[in-house]
């Protein structure tokens, strides 16, 4: 685990994301001139023994360079054309880049209904880990030709932050057009000043993310430091550096004073319980009790019925809910065992008398541990 600044020379795998901001050129449609940089940089990389996958916008934005369609707001549909467009043209532009070091590279098009379905989770990690092993390099992108916005990631920040997880990387390293994360947004403050290395993320950190930058991106400082967040929480370190600055990530690397780096907390959270925090989407909740409350925030113990005061949603064994506790707010979330008209019958009663209530006992627990994440 990443600890400090120095251990940034021991990484073995890392994700690269870049955004349409860096990408996307008004006129030529991309800049070549920064892929080719970030193409020679990672090769630098490989022949450390550094694995490099890139997560890279910049599909939709070349589609409406192409398409002449900068200056106006476009339909779901467009978007979807736009991406279908501009794909190829990344595309062709990395595989290019790439050839001049003698590697491959790979599209990876990704989803939220990809890695919700664990199936299909593990599935993309062995193709990455395949790809890996035969040193081949995976520009992921989310597949906005078929997205719809309940399967959408919302930004390529979060998108990448769930691939360093898939992957089991050491490092998440987001490129943008600033020097790393300021205290104070440093367009409006010139008194704003850079944070080395962050350890936790603070309540003032995360109000210090300020807006949305340019108008051909999606994510602002919030949805990067939401991108730390999910990384960080999975035991994988993340840095913010500047994709302008020359050499910017091979000097990260080397532990020089580059962007900042953002410490992993100290409950690393598994792959599966990443995979119920941060990509699946609870399809109902149920309301607990304190003592309920208690026993799972205090001894880490499974959610019994008899804890259960309230079940809202319809929703099946399986599916991911809610736990929501004594203030109103979510504490948890984990994997049903019943069902919730099952539930609505059993709540509130000791699991002794589950059988007898609905005729059959699958579990003695509504949500077992092992598929509960506190939150």
């Amino acid at each position: 685990m990443i600890r400090g600044r120095s251990d940034l020379a021991n990484v073995r795998r890392i994700v690269v994301k870049i955004g349409s901001s860096l990408l996307a050129d008004a006129t030529s449609g991309i800049r070549r001139e920064l892929i080719d940089r970030l193409a020679d940089e990672t090769a630098a990389l490989h022949a450390r023994g550094i694995d490099v996958a890139i997560v890279s916008s910049g599909a939709v934005a070349l589609g409406r360079v192409h398409m002449g369609w900068e200056e106006r707001n476009l339909t779901v549909h467009e978007k979807q054309a736009a991406a279908a467009i501009g794909q190829p043209h990344l595309m062709r532009a990395y595989s290019r880049a790439f050839e001049r070091h003698g590697r491959m590279v790979a599209q990876m098009l990704l989803t939220k209904d990809d890695l919700r379905h664990r199936r299909r989770y593990l599935n993309a990690s062995n193709t990455s880990e395949t790809l890996f092993s035969a040193g081949v390099v995976p520009i992921v992108n989310e597949n906005d030709t078929v997205v719809v916005e309940e399967i959408k990631f919302g930004d390529n920040d979060s998108l990448a932050a769930l691939v360093s997880l898939l992957i089991d990387a050491d490092l998440l390293v987001i490129m943008t057009d600033v020097d790393g994360f300021y205290d104070r947004n440093p367009l409006q403050d010139s008194g704003a000043k850079r944070l080395d290395v962050v350890e936790h993320l603070t309540p003032a950190i995360i109000q210090a993310a300020g807006g949305a930058g340019s108008s051909f991106g999606t994510g602002g400082m919030a949805s990067k430091i939401d991108a730390v967040r999910i990384s960080t929480r999975g035991g994988v370190a993340a840095a913010i550096i500047n994709g302008w600055q020359p050499q910017a990530l091979s000097s990260l690397l080397a532990g020089k004073d580059t962007g900042t780096l953002f410490l992993c907390s100290g409950d690393r959270h598994s792959k599966r319980q990443h995979w119920i925090a941060d990509v699946l989407t609870p399809v109902g909740a149920v309301r607990i009790d304190a003592g309920a409350e208690r026993a799972l925030r205090e001894r880490g113990s499974s959610l019994l019925p008899v804890g259960i005061v309230e079940v809202t949603g319809h929703f099946d064994k399986g599916e991911c809910i809610d736990i929501v506790g004594q203030q109103g707010k979510p504490i948890a979330r984990g994997l049903t065992n019943y069902n919730a008209e099952d539930l609505r019958r059993i709540q509130g009663h000791p699991s002794q008398e589950i059988e007898s209530i609905l005729g059959y006992m699958d579990f003695s627990s509504v949500v077992h541990r092992d598929n509960l994440v506190l939150l």
